[in-house]
């Protein structure tokens, strides 16, 4: 597994068990979280790429883009109360 990859894993199911201890209730809320923190980190990835913008990498990771798509995409799963 590429490096990156272990990153993107790693930042998006952190940040979706940091939102899961601000504003989640209960153990089926972490799981989806968890999910969407990877799945927007991944999304955000794809969208620096396709952008090209070049603002925070680590090797070919957009840091930055990245992390805000997942906040994102965590904030929207929890304003449609998933």
């Amino acid at each position: 597994m590429p490096p990156y990859l272990l990153l993107t894993i790693l930042l998006g199911g952190a940040y979706g068990a940091l939102f899961h201890l601000w504003r989640g209730k209960n153990i089926r809320e972490l799981m989806i979280y968890f999910l969407t923190g990877i799945i927007g980190f991944g999304i955000g990835q794809a969208a620096g790429n396709v952008l090209g913008l070049n603002v925070f990498l680590i090797g070919p990771l957009h840091i930055l883009e990245a992390s805000v798509i997942s906040w994102v995409s965590l904030f929207l799963m929890q304003w449609l109360k998933v």
